[in-house]
């Protein structure tokens, strides 16, 4: 067996029998390698333990039981866990929320959101009483709007301009001083978190590719992780996934279109390099 098939194995075992929580050692045997090998191959094919991946399908499922409306103790035995505390740790983990606030859809969570315009085009940015939560470029106004509301159905969403919202603002507008400071609300899988905190490392004028920012995320296998993980970047701009490209130089795929892509990256190029023209100027 190649290493994809003992992988792949492994995977369709959990999927399979994810219901009944198998250890270690019980996925290691499908793919007929030691706990520890395997633990170590499957964190370099997936970008996530063994572990991880049954906790996200075990969510996953557990969500679906919710939207039908099951208690949350129901789910949580459905799903195979040992009862609604070991859910309601998982969810907070992996969602950001408890499984009650899931089931309602947010029903307790206020959600302030302001249209504005930036050099770049017009934008949505919705934020919580946590922090920013969304900042999506907008073209299309009502579609932006549909989408914040499919995500958080129950939520209540004002449109209001907060303090967050102004400082937003001032990122666009290139006043955003050193003592600012932008607070994020995000959700997302420990691989994900860690995709988006190595693409704020990525300094203005710079770029990475898919694979050196896999690798800087510590999952150097996991390129094509990487890449789903920056397409699900929540907040636009100020998590720049715009500065990743394809290992050939090809711009790739942005979620907000390619030709905005090419004028984030140009306009940041030629902002890092307008000190140098100073000084030559200068000199």
């Amino acid at each position: 067996m190649t290493d994809y098939q003992r992988i792949a194995a492994a995977i369709g075992y959990i999927r399979e029998h994810f219901r009944e929580q198998p250890t270690l050692e019980q996925i290691a045997a499908q793919a007929h390698w030691s706990p520890f090998h395997f633990q170590r191959k499957f964190q370099e094919w997936a970008g996530v333990s063994p572990k991880k991946f049954l906790q996200y399908l075990s969510v996953e499922h557990a969500k679906s039981l919710l939207q039908q409306q099951l208690s949350v103790a129901d789910a949580s035995y459905e799903t195979g866990l040992s009862g609604p505390g070991r859910l309601h740790d998982l969810f907070v983990t992996l969602e950001a929320m408890t499984p009650g606030e899931y089931r309602q859809g947010g029903a307790a969570l206020r959600i302030s959101y302001s249209f504005a315009e930036s050099r770049f085009g017009p934008y949505l940015v919705a934020s919580t009483a946590k922090g920013i939560c969304r900042l999506h470029f907008a073209d299309d106004a009502a579609l932006a709007l549909a989408e914040l509301r499919q995500e958080w159905p129950q939520a209540t969403l004002v449109e209001q301009l907060t303090a967050e919202h102004a400082q937003v603002g001032r990122f666009f507008a290139r006043e955003f001083g050193p003592a600012d400071r932008l607070h994020l609300h995000l959700k997302g899988t420990d691989f994900q978190l860690k995709v988006w905190e190595s693409l704020l490392r990525i300094p203005e004028g710079q770029l990475t590719t898919y694979a050196g920012l896999a690798t800087q995320a510590g999952h150097a296998p996991a390129v094509r992780a990487a890449g789903t993980a920056i397409g699900a970047n929540p907040v636009g701009y100020l998590i720049p996934c715009h500065r990743v490209i394809r290992q050939g130089g090809e711009l790739g795929q942005y979620r907000w279109g390619t030709t905005r892509k090419a004028a984030l990256l140009g306009w940041e190029a030629a902002r890092s390099e307008v000190p140098a023209a100073s000084m030559a100027e200068a000199g």
